[in-house]
């Protein structure tokens, strides 16, 4: 649903409180999800101030317990810049322990300094508790915070409940009230699972009567759970139906994880899920593949769609049919159909264009040629782009893991973007070749070569199958000695705009996949190389010109890749 809208602007459009409400619902995506740590922030303050710290501590407890542990840092974080730590949090001692518990200390996010600012919003405020003080504006604030009282799910209505009991009768104490209220009830559950349950005949009930097991208590987002009650397939086989949810069957969603991982890795694996907005966003749309991709990838989302990618990849006719290669081939006609395949999959699968729904009623619903761009279906690419939707459409019908189809404009750049890297390797190919023709002082590239030979679109094996660009032989090795042999993977990405951070994030990410599928140990596939081989070396070439970062950005990200990357050579071919 959140890929058929625009979510930073639909969260921006709620009030603070319904921002609140949908964030508790599962993982939004990164820009929304800042928007809303914002909003989240801005009710607490003003919770605090229209309904007093002791009543507004709930409502920070359920925020506590919707958000995943990155989310509670930036939400800290904001309350602290905005100098509304001590204000919020400074009086909520059950909140501060359940963050301790979570990992994060208040104390260790010290508000900024005192502002000019700060003098008219104590003023602005100051004027407001004078209103609030009237009757009219008591029994207004009253059916307000009735109406969001009715809204949180039964366990926070219960701690509300209780904290009203102990101001009328005098024996409130900050803290005390609210943490006896959670303990024997949410087990520090960091999830909106209770606004989903709510509604359910068991839900709260079956929580109070303590019918959770241990290891179904550091249990992670309730987007999650949508994904292994659908039979693993992941949210999206639930569109369009309210999932009945039971205590019997979040254990046995549980166990089945434990079947495949073990008790104390499923812990780890939701101990990942709760950490991070990113990787649980990725568990809710992908199920359980998705959870046990992150897990094998140690919480690291970027490299768990890149373990789906692969699966992708290896599965029974995961190259795309009608996506373009079989047009290719008349072009490209030195690079063999199956590699054309393998790697239009691959660019397509790390395409950032608009996609569409992965949801397959939508994409029956929506063909292609019911949403045609104006102009489009004259296009040249237009049939292309019809069959590479129907074969979308197929795999995921079969349930296999795949993203959503791209968009038109989408797939446009997609093509554009592939036949530039197949480019850019041609230009690489021939510069090699050029440089083996030279006396071998003479060389830049092939200098640790006597007679080198250059193999290209080697087929080899560690995990998969894997085609590397390029492969230097060496023709005549030492007597005795087995020939030197070096694999060079091409790029051609544009890096000019991209920020230190990202852009040393994006090359160690390319590196790794470099060596981990064209270094160290391989299994050569191809006639007259069959065999099981040790590459001296592994290079990762970029292409340069336009496309290269700034000469600034370039220096600071070559020493830290001098440090991070031992194991491969990386460098733009103009330099």
């Amino acid at each position: 649903m959140q890929r058929r809208v625009d979510m930073p602007r639909l969260v921006e459009s709620l009030d603070d409180w319904d921002a609140v409400r949908l964030g508790a619902l599962g993982p939004l995506d990164a820009t929304a999800s800042g928007i809303l740590q914002r909003k989240r922030a801005a009710f607490l303050v003003s919770a605090v101030e229209q309904y007093g710290p002791p009543r507004a501590e709930v409502f920070a407890l359920f925020i506590l317990h919707t958000s995943f542990d990155d989310e509670l840092r930036e939400w800290v974080q904001h309350l602290a810049r905005e100098k509304q730590l001590g204000e919020t949090l400074g009086g909520m001692p059950a909140v501060r322990e359940e963050l301790l518990r979570r990992g994060l200390k208040v104390t260790a996010h010290p508000e900024r300094e005192e502002q000019a600012g700060d003098v008219l919003r104590g003023l602005g405020r100051a004027g407001r508790d004078a209103l609030s003080s009237t009757d009219v504006s008591a029994g207004a604030r009253y059916v307000e915070f009735s109406a969001k009282r009715a809204q949180l799910p039964p366990p926070y209505q219960e701690a509300l409940d209780a904290v009203e009991r102990a101001l009328m009768a005098g024996h409130f104490s900050p803290g005390n009230v609210v943490r006896g209220g959670f303990d024997h009830l949410t087990f520090g559950v960091p999830m909106g699972f209770f606004h989903l349950l709510a509604g359910t005949a068991q839900g709260a009930t079956s929580l109070a009567k303590g019918r959770y097991e241990q290891a179904t208590r550091e249990l992670a987002p309730a987007a999650l759970m949508v994904a292994l009650y659908a039979g693993g397939k992941g949210a999206r086989a639930l569109r369009g139906e309210r999932p009945v949810f039971d205590l019997e069957a979040l254990k046995a969603a549980v166990e089945r994880l434990e079947d495949q991982l073990g008790v104390n890795a499923t812990r780890e694996l939701l101990r990942q899920l709760r950490a991070s907005r990113e990787g649980a966003f990725l568990a809710a749309e992908w199920g359980e593949a998705g959870a046990l991709a992150l897990y094998e990838a140690r919480g690291n989302p970027a490299k768990a769609q890149a373990l789906l990618a692969e699966a992708s990849r290896e599965r029974p006719g995961a190259a795309q049919k009608g996506t373009g290669s079989s047009a290719l081939s008349k072009d490209f006609a030195g690079v063999p159909p199956e590699v054309l395949e393998a790697r239009l999959a691959q660019v397509e699968w790390e395409a950032t264009g608009p996609r569409l729904s992965r949801d397959v009623s939508f994409l029956k619903e929506h063909p292609p040629e019911r949403d045609a761009p104006p102009g489009a279906e004259g296009h040249p690419l237009w049939t292309e782009y019809v069959s590479y939707r129907e074969a979308r459409l197929a795999e995921l019908e079969q349930g296999t893991p795949a993203r959503g189809p791209l968009r038109w404009e989408g797939y446009l750049d997609l093509r554009g973007q592939f036949i530039r890297g197949l480019m850019f390797e041609r230009t690489m190919v021939a510069r090699l070749r050029a440089d083996a023709a030279l006396p071998r002082a003479q060389r830049r590239w092939l200098k640790d070569f006597d007679e080198p030979r250059i193999e290209t679109h080697v087929g080899m094996t560690k995990a998969d199958l894997r085609f590397a660009d390029a492969m230097i032989v060496e023709t005549k090795p030492p007597s005795g000695q087995p020939p030197r042999m070096e694999t060079l993977s091409f790029k051609s990405r544009d890096m000019h705009l991209m920020e230190t951070k990202g852009l040393v994030a994006q090359m160690v990410e390319d590196a790794r996949a470099a060596l981990r599928y064209y270094g160290e140990t391989v299994n050569i596939r191809r006639p007259g190389l069959e065999g099981t081989v040790r590459i001296q070396r592994v290079r990762l070439v970029y292409e340069g010109g336009p496309m290269k970062p700034g000469v600034n950005t370039l220096r600071t990200v070559r020493e830290i890749l001098r440090v991070k990357l031992q194991d491969v050579e990386v460098q733009f071919h103009d330099q």
